[in-house]
C-alpha cells in the first residue's frame, strides 16, 4: 500500500520531508511558456534522464561486478551510498542563516537527483515488507478450495506483475529530474490531465482510503491478537485502542530501512512456527465457533468450495491484498538509483508472494480445513505458540502500522489539506500545528472503522475491492491505453521543438483522425488493455457489493463481534 528501502540506510523512499525540513519544492511544472509541460515534453526530458543514467551505468562498468543475491541482501549498498553521500554534497543547494531553505527549480532538480539512491534488491523488500497478505492466505482456501484458490493465486500474480510492468514501462517514459514523478496520481496526470483532470485526487483519495483502512485493519488484528493473549479478560474495544495508542507515538521514519527488513523476517518465523502448531495441534474451536458458528468435527478439505459466490469473492479478495503493493511501486522507483531495474525487484516480490504465500495458506488449510481462521495465527489452539505468534505479529504490525499511518498522514495532508483546502504548509509553525492535530484524527478514525466493524475478512476485502484491485489490475492498463494512444498519435506528427513546445501536433484531440490513428497503429494491445481495465472495474464493483452485503448480513446474523463491544471475533 504509501516507505523504507529494507537495505537503505541512507535515506528513506518512503519518507518524504520531514516536519523540519523546511524545503519548499515546485509542485506544479511549467514551461518557458508559462504553461504546463504536455505530453511531448515529459518524454523529451525523460529521454534525455533515461540516457543519463544509462552513460552512469557504463561509467560504472569498471567496478567489481555483483550478484542478484548481493543485491537483495544489501552487501553491495556501502559504496554506492557513499557514492550517493559525495554526489549528493556536490548538489546540496545552500543554506542561509535563517535556517529557511529557498530552492529554486534548478536546485530542487538536482537534489531531487541526489537523493535517488535506493537499489532494486533494497525495493524487493519494500514490496513484500508493505502487504498484508500472508496471514489470510489460508482462509482465501478454505472460502474457494484447493482448486480455485491455486488458479487464483497465479493468476492474479501473473496479472499484478503484468500490472507492475506497465507501471515500470510509463514510469520511464515519464519521469526526470526536470519533472519528477512523485505518485501514482502525477503518472495517472500525466497521461490523463486533458481528460481527468482531476485524476491525482481521485488517486489521491483512494491511496489515503486505502492506508487508513489498511491501519484499522492492523489496530483490528493486533486487538484480537492482544485478546487471545489475555485470554479474553482483556476488552477488545481497549485492546484495540492501546495498540492505536502505541502507534501514534511513532512520528518519522527517518532511516527506518533496516526495521522493514526485521519485519520480513519476523513475518516469516510467525509462518513457521504456525505451520509447525497446526501440524502438531488441534484447530482452535472455540474461535471457530465464535467467528463462524460451526462445533467441532473431523477436518474437511475442499478442491472446490461449493458456499454462495458471495463468501468466495470475499476470500478470492484476500488473495488480491496479498497482492497490493501497486499502489506506492511509483514511490518506490522515484527513490531508485537506476529506476531502469525495478523490473527486478516486482518480478523477484511477485514470485515470492506467489509461493510462499501459496503455500503457506494450502498447507494451513491442508490441516485446519473449514475451522481456518482470517488470520491464521491465531487458529492455533495452544496457548503457548499462539501467545508467541501473536506477540511477535503484533510487533510486526507495530512497524506496517508505522509506515502506513506516518504516510498516510502526510500523503492526506500534502496532497489533499494543502492541494484543496490551502492549509498551511509544513514550513510554518500553523502548519506543523494543523498537521499534529491531523495525526491524533488519523489514528482516531483508523480505531473507529475498526471497532465499528470488527469483521477482519469483511472490511479486509472491502478493502481489496474499493482500493488495491483499482491499483494493481485497473488503472494501469488504463494508464497504458491512453499513453499508446498518445504516442501513437504523435508518429505523423512534427518533430519536437524544446524552443517551440506546442507546434508538433498537426492535429488536436478534438480531431476524430488523431483518435483513429492512436487506437489503429497497437490495435490489438490497445483492444486488450481496454477489455482487462473494463473487466478490473467491474470486477471492483461486484466485490465491493458482495464486501458490504457480507457485513450488513454478519450484523444482523450476529455473527463474530459488534460494533464497540468487548467480546472478541475469535473468543
Amino acid at each position: 500500500m504509501s516507505y523504507p528501502p529494507a537495505a537503505v540506510a541512507a535515506h528513506d523512499p518512503r519518507v518524504h520531508l520531514q516536519e523540519d525540513d523546511d524545503v519548499i519544492s515546485p509542485e506544479h511544472y511549467v514551461l518557458e511558456d508559462g504553461l504546463p509541460p504536455n505530453l511531448e515534453a515529459y518524454l523529451f526530458y525523460a529521454r534525455e534522464q533515461r540516457d543519463k543514467e544509462a552513460a552512469e551505468a557504463r561509467k560504472e562498468g569498471n567496478k567489481p561486478p555483483t550478484g542478484w543475491l548481493s543485491e537483495l541482501f544489501g552487501l553491495n549498498r556501502i559504496s554506492r551510498d557513499q557514492d550517493s553521500v559525495i554526489s549528493g554534497d556536490e548538489k546540496k543547494p545552500p543554506v542561509d542563516e535563517t535556517g529557511i531553505l529557498a530552492v529554486t527549480a534548478a536546485e530542487y532538480r538536482a537534489a531531487s537527483g541526489s537523493l535517488r539512491t535506493a537499489t532494486w534488491g533494497a525495493v524487493f523488500y519494500l514490496i513484500t515488507t508493505d502487504i498484508l497478505g500472508p496471514y489470510t492466505a489460508p482462509y482465501a482456501f478454505s472460502a474457494v478450495g484447493y482448486g480455485p484458490g491455486v488458479a487464483c493465486f497465479v493468476a492474479f500474480g501473473i496479472m499484478a506483475a503484468y500490472s507492475g510492468f506497465l507501471l515500470w514501462h510509463m514510469f520511464l517514459k515519464l519521469d526526470s529530474e526536470r519533472f519528477p514523478l512523485r505518485s501514482f496520481g502525477d503518472l495517472g496526470y500525466r497521461i490523463y490531465w486533458n481528460l481527468v483532470p482531476r485524476w491525482v485526487v481521485v488517486c489521491n483519495v483512494l491511496q489515503s482510503l486505502q492506508l487508513i483502512f489498511n491501519v484499522a485493519l492492523i489496530i483490528l488484528g493486533n486487538g484480537q491478537g492482544l485478546s487471545q493473549m489475555s485470554q479474553f479478560e482483556l476488552c477488545l474495544v481497549f485492546a484495540m485502542s492501546s495498540g492505536c495508542m502505541i502507534l501514534g507515538q511513532i512520528r518519522t521514519l527517518q532511516k527506518f530501512g533496516w526495521i522493514a527488513n526485521f519485519s520480513i523476517w519476523l513475518n516469516i518465523i510467525t509462518l513457521v512456527i504456525t505451520m509447525g502448531a497446526v501440524a502438531h495441534t488441534v484447530p482452535n474451536y472455540q474461535a471457530a465457533n465464535t467467528a463462524y458458528g460451526i462445533t467441532p468435527a473431523p477436518v474437511q478439505t475442499m478442491a472446490i468450495n461449493p458456499q454462495p459466490f458471495q463468501n468466495q469473492l470475499n476470500g478470492i479478495m484476500q488473495i488480491v491484498f496479498s497482492y497490493g503493493g501497486a499502489m506506492i511501486f511509483t514511490e518506490f522507483m522515484a527513490e531508485m538509483r537506476r529506476p531502469m531495474d525495478f523490473w527486478k525487484a516486482m518480478a523477484c516480490a511477485q514470485v515470492f508472494i506467489c509461493l510462499v504465500y501459496m503455500f503457506f495458506g494450502l498447507f494451513v488449510y491442508s490441516y485446519q480445513g473449514q475451522f481456518t481462521l482470517i488470520i491464521a495465527n491465531q487458529g492455533i489452539s495452544l496457548y503457548s505458540l499462539q501467545t508467541t505468534t501473536n506477540a511477535i505479529s503484533l510487533v510486526a504490525g507495530l512497524i506496517a502500522a508505522a509506515l502506513y499511518g506516518n504516510i498516510g498522514v502526510k500523503i492526506i495532508y500534502q496532497n489533499i489539506f494543502i492541494e484543496l483546502f490551502r492549509a498551511p504548509p509544513l514550513t510554518v509553525k500553523a502548519g506543523k500545528y494543523f498537521f499534529a492535530v491531523l495525526v491524533i484524527v488519523y489514528w482516531a478514525l483508523a480505531y473507529i472503522i475498526g471497532s465499528a466493524v470488527p469483521q477482519f475478512s469483511n472490511l479486509s476485502a472491502l478493502v481489496a475491492a474499493v482500493c488495491i484491485f483499482q491499483f494493481s489490475y485497473s488503472f494501469p492498463p488504463f494508464m497504458i491505453l491512453g499513453y499508446v494512444m498518445q504516442v501513437d498519435a504523435m508518429w505523423e506528427d512534427r518533430p519536437y521543438d524544446i524552443n517551440n513546445p506546442r507546434t508538433s501536433r498537426i492535429d488536436g484531440w478534438r480531431s476524430l483522425s488523431r483518435w483513429v490513428r492512436g487506437y489503429r497503429r497497437h490495435f490489438v494491445f490497445n483492444t486488450w488493455n481496454l477489455i482487462i481495465a473494463l473487466a478490473g472495474f467491474a470486477t471492483a464493483g461486484l466485490a465491493s457489493y458482495s464486501a458490504i452485503e457480507s457485513i450488513i448480513t454478519d450484523f444482523a446474523a450476529g455473527a463474530g463481534g459488534t460494533s464497540f463491544g468487548c467480546t472478541s471475533p475469535v473468543g
